[in-house]
């Protein structure tokens, strides 16, 4: 007991030491951040921009093109947060109030999660029809189409900025000029809990969504065996792989890493360094209307 005791001491008094201290981040580090939140902001307001002119000039809304300007919403506000993070990268200090950090910081997450929940629900519609279950999945007022969405955004608002707002960063006292550093929340057993259970959950969605995927892909494979690279509808469920690739390559990364950092986080300060590079990957999903607009998905 006395040995647990001292060394949680010990760890207390590192993270004491860290919170109190000037900016934590090395050079490489802080290029890699700077990289990569520069051109997920450069690309991702090109995209939203340009993306919002092709929606405004289309008559039907489905669900998928529902799922599409959720998507630039989402991809916006997180967009707005983005200069923030930036101009401390850049200044190695945090200028705002620490209220306004919290809200920075959490941006990344609510984003990441909108992003993944919306990519899901696009992929079900789209599969929906693939297996004729729908004919043709359409909102026929626009009214829902803004019901469904809403419902959705109530939901973030009414739930999950709250429980942000008033948990995050509550465990202790934080250095006003040092931000995105609220490590100190994952000494709780229930946010333990919860990381772990949002790991497994998208860990698993992932793979249920890759899985199902290929199944198609193969389906159609050979159903077409003969025009398969001419046909419309085999190269409509390629496209559909972009999203689980921006879910591997954008969302997978930062998790699996998360399942490790929260394991081994009083090792060495370092560590929470590059769970901020492995966040910062999330930011690059913004990228995906860009992606759209240009291969004329």
């Amino acid at each position: 007991n006395m040995y647990k005791e001292d060394s949680r001491n010990m760890i207390e008094e590192n993270w004491n030491s860290s919170d109190s201290s000037a900016f934590t981040h090395t050079n490489t580090t802080s290029a890699i951040l700077i990289t990569a939140y520069s051109v997920a902001f450069a690309g991702g307001g090109i995209g939203s921009i340009t993306m919002s002119f092709v929606l405004v000039k289309m008559n039907t809304l489905s669900v998928t093109t529902t799922a599409i300007i959720n998507l630039v919403i989402v991809h916006s506000l997180l967009l707005f947060t983005v200069p923030f993070r930036l101009h401390y990268y850049v200044n190695k200090k945090w200028v705002f109030r620490m209220t306004f950090c919290k809200i920075v910081s959490a941006m990344v997450h609510i984003h990441m999660y909108l992003t993944f929940l919306f990519y899901v629900i696009t992929l079900v519609i789209r599969w929906l029809i693939f297996f004729q279950w729908k004919d043709k999945v359409e909102f026929y007022r626009k009214l829902h189409a803004i019901a469904a969405s809403t419902a959705v955004w109530v939901f973030v608002m009414v739930f999950v900025v709250p429980v942000l707002c008033f948990e995050y960063g509550r465990s202790g006292s934080y250095n006003e000029t040092i931000c995105f550093k609220f490590h100190r929340e994952l000494q709780q057993e229930s946010v333990k809990a919860l990381n772990y259970a949002i790991i497994v959950a998208v860990a698993c969605i992932t793979c249920i969504l890759l899985g199902l995927q290929i199944f198609i892909l193969a389906k159609v494979s050979r159903r077409l065996s003969t025009s398969l690279w001419s046909h419309q509808e085999f190269w409509a469920q390629v496209k559909n792989l972009i999203f689980i690739c921006v879910i591997i390559i954008c969302f997978l990364p930062y998790h699996l890493f998360r399942a490790y950092y929260i394991q081994h986080m009083s090792d060495f300060d370092q560590l929470e360094s590059y769970n901020e590079v492995f966040l910062s990957l999330t930011a690059l999903s913004c990228l995906d209307l860009l992606f759209f607009v240009l291969s004329g998905s």
